[in-house]
């Protein structure tokens, strides 16, 4: 073995903050994570509810088409006169007018079609009515997409009266693009409401339950807690409860699932709410997790809807009758109610989240009114606050200054950014305090699923678990992706309608959250040798003004060296520039102008800026070798109401700082940009907008952490090296109580591949762990870190 280039010395009797419920993970409804994912329902638009709202192109009868057969003919039509149920008015009516050998309706489902294995069997229930024929068998079948049946089953609709009617099909064959069919003869009309095709094996077997395949994914990670439903489909709605585009309303996803109203989800698309509240805490409870619900506070920042303060009594309610739906006795209302549903024993709920990366005054006014009631009446809950969706900046510290005047227990921040970001900021939290609210890292992720980005995520996740005294809990985000319906990348877990991977990033966390520990255990590195970097450079390189979306005028450009004196003027340079869509249309579209190319290390650009037309504003480009390296300054932003400063390195950008900032039409703004070293300040109209660092980062020999488990008394020490080369390293275990024989190391090992492989349906664990064990004598040894790797070492 090659000699050690430095010593990792782990001190086994100092401990340090508890590690608690730190690593858990996400459960938001995007890209089909619960309807076509998660959720094992295999019908799509079962209950014919879709609509417009959902998506320009979605109606009632969306992934229905109508079935005759051998010179039958019929008619198929939506009604919603005498419907099952108010809350979803919509049936399908089947009028039958030559019955051949057979007239109806087919689904076919999600991705490719409904997923059949040969030998699996599958429960079909729907709801029928007929006005005739009622001794007239309805066939249900599993056909191919050539019409092949698979598997079939019979039922009689014998009632005029909506009644549930099952059946259980066998598949004879696999095949992944199947269709339920539903056909019968006879005369009259045959009315069909709430179809449904579930596999009778599911996870931990529950009736109409998740997907065996994804919730096992999910369950292998060991997470310590799970946050739900969302993400920003909590609080992107309407305020009435009853809207069809309502915020995620907790209540309402509870009960029989028929009658439960479909819902706009914010990403465009249907949601059934068949995955309810009562199924994400059983889910928590199958799987070890401490349930993490998150509910509106009373604003929605993406349409600026507000409740008025002296309204918000129902929406504080509804965070206290959940608790009580959670921990109540079962005769308490709540508690009773759940009960019902299955679950006398309370679920143990011990967190509440209000909001979502929220931002603007009025959610932190509303606030307030949630958490004092909660503490009055709940005192031991945790709450946890919100710092809105950006690393830092203006909401981000309104979020903060939030927490502290309140007391929350935890703040929740959101980020996604570049793996060189992360890398940079592995020490982000060491200045945190351990006597403030804690921070929830409730969502985070480097922009991709290599190789790479799993890497730079585990190096900034030692950096989480060594300031475990200030950082409470973390979860990576998105969690799941349908690969026909994307709404978001990256994402942790890839699936279609019969096929699921976790991603490089995935085993990533698998590491962390199996190995955790309690407690931190002291750790430090000493010996190495520093690598050769070369010297940060200033931000240098290209200047453009820009716009997006809209039209503007720059007037009075010009360049300042802050060391010198020296200026540059652009004398009616990018005077007019539009990206509006019909300057798009027409071809004369003009979105950048190129100024300089500034070679000083310190300097300060001025302009008058003014919108004439459009809905966002002005885009300031500096710093630049290329489009996909670059800084930039956007001014209006994400619904026009962001300032924003950001870095783009490879492609892949990160907000270094925002904050609050709308441009008006014909309004004349004075911007400034200073830029001295990697250092940058911002002035709209002289006023300071933003003050921020774009931190480079600097490899450093290897991140570490190190953790005890009171369970084994195992000490943990977590190693990432970001190196092209291999580093060899003395692990040196001070104070270990004495051994008789040799000391078992078990290792798990993520290393060998290019940093831009990833894992796919073909590969799926093209990157994944590999384990090995040996024994050492003493308290010390040598351990060699591959090049590009990922090590946990498990010392009992």
């Amino acid at each position: 073995m090659s000699k050690p280039q430095g010593k990792l010395t782990i001190h086994t009797q100092q401990r340090g903050a508890e590690l608690g419920d730190l690593f858990g993970i996400f459960f938001e409804d995007l890209n089909h994570a619960a309807d076509g994912g998660l959720y094992a329902e295999l019908v799509r638009n079962r209950s014919f509810e879709f609509d417009p709202i959902d998506h320009r192109d979605f109606h009632a009868l969306t992934a229905w088409e109508k079935v005759e057969r051998g010179g039958g003919k019929a008619e198929l039509s939506i009604e919603q006169s005498d419907p099952l149920n108010r809350r979803n008015p919509h049936y399908a009516v089947i009028a039958i007018h030559e019955a051949g050998d057979g007239v109806g309706i087919s689904n076919r489902g999600f991705n490719s079609g409904i997923p059949v294995q040969a030998g699996e069997e599958y429960r079909f229930s729907f709801y029928a009515r007929r006005d005739a024929s009622l001794d007239e068998p309805v066939v249900i079948a599993i056909e191919s997409k050539e019409g092949i049946a698979h598997g079939k089953a019979t039922v009689i609709v014998d009632s005029s009266e909506w009644k549930r009617y099952e059946a259980s099909i066998t598949a004879g064959e696999t095949d992944y693009c199947n269709r339920l069919t539903i056909t019968t003869g006879g005369t009259g009309n045959l009315y069909v409401d709430m179809v449904s095709l579930f596999p009778v094996r599911t996870f931990r077997g529950r009736t109409k339950g998740l997907r065996e395949d994804i919730a096992t994914l999910l369950a292998d990670l060991k997470p310590k807690f799970m946050r739900f439903p969302g993400g920003c489909l909590v609080h992107d709605g309407s305020l009435n409860s009853d809207d069809r585009n309502s915020m995620y309303r907790w209540k309402n996803t509870i009960g029989p699932v028929e009658q439960r109203p479909s819902r706009r989800n914010n990403w465009s698309y249907n949601q059934t709410l068949g995955l309810g509240y009562y199924e994400y805490f059983l889910f928590c409870e199958d799987i070890g997790a401490k349930a993490i619900p998150i509910l509106p506070g009373g604003y929605d920042p993406h349409h600026k809807r507000i409740v008025p303060i002296d309204e918000l009594g129902p929406w504080i309610d509804d965070a206290l009758d959940l608790i009580e739906f959670a921990n109540g006795d079962s005769d308490s209302e709540w508690g009773a109610i759940r009960a019902e549903l299955g679950h006398p024993e309370p679920f143990g709920l011990e967190y509440i989240g209000i909001g979502n990366e929220e931002v603007g005054e009025p959610f932190f006014e509303r606030y307030t009114y949630f958490h004092q009631a909660i503490k009055a009446k709940y005192p031991a809950i945790k709450v946890i606050n919100s710092s809105g969706p950006f690393a830092a900046g203006g909401e981000y510290e309104r979020g903060w200054q939030s927490a502290r005047e309140n007391g929350s227990d935890l703040v929740d921040e959101h980020y996604y950014q570049s793996p060189e970001w992360f890398l940079a900021n592995v020490d982000r939290y060491d200045g945190f305090k351990a006597d403030e609210p804690k921070v929830f890292l409730g969502e985070y992720a480097s922009w991709g699923n290599t190789y790479y980005n799993a890497l730079a995520e585990a190096a900034f996740m030692t950096g989480l678990e060594r300031n475990a005294h200030a950082v409470g809990l973390a979860c990576y985000a998105p969690m799941l992706c349908n690969v026909d319906y994307v709404n978001w990348k990256p994402d942790l877990i890839w699936f279609n309608n019969h096929e699921v991977f976790g991603t490089a990033n995935y085993y990533v966390q698998k590491l962390f959250m199996h190995h955790q520990g309690e407690r931190l255990l002291g750790i430090e590195a000493s010996g190495f040798e520093k690598l050769d970097t070369a010297e940060i450079q200033p931000i240098q390189g290209a200047i453009e003004l820009g716009t997006d979306g809209s039209s503007v005028v720059y007037s009075d450009v010009r360049i300042v060296n802050n060391d010198t004196g020296e200026e540059r003027a652009f004398e009616g340079c990018a005077a007019e520039l539009s990206d509006t869509a019909e300057a798009r249309l027409a071809g004369t579209d003009k979105r950048f102008e190129r100024l300089d190319v500034v070679d000083w290390s310190s300097y300060t650009l001025y302009a008058t800026a003014m919108r004439t037309d459009g809905p966002k504003g002005f885009v300031v480009s500096f710093g630049q070798s290329d489009d996909d390296n670059r800084l930039y300054w956007e001014i209006s932003g994400w619904q026009n109401q962001d300032s924003m400063i950001s870095s783009r390195v490879n492609g892949r950008s990160s907000c270094l700082t925002q904050s609050l900032f709308t441009v008006e039409n014909d309004v004349t703004y004075k911007l400034a940009l200073e830029v001295s070293g990697r250092k940058i300040r911002a002035f709209i109209n002289d006023e300071l907008m933003h003050e921020t660092e774009d931190k480079i980062a600097v490899i450093q020999p290897l991140y570490y952490s190190s953790s005890t488990e009171d369970a084994t008394g195992d000490t943990i020490v977590k190693v990432v090296n970001m190196q092209e080369a291999a580093v060899c390293a003395e692990i040196a275990l001070e104070d270990l109580q004495a051994a008789d024989g040799l000391r078992h190391v078990a290792s798990y090992e993520l290393s060998g591949h290019m940093p831009q492989d990833e894992n796919s349906f073909e590969q799926p664990q093209k990157i994944a762990p590999v384990e090995r064990e040996f024994k050492f004598d003493g308290n010390s040894f040598t351990h060699p870190f591959p090049a590009h790797s990922v090590t946990v070492l498990r010392i009992s």
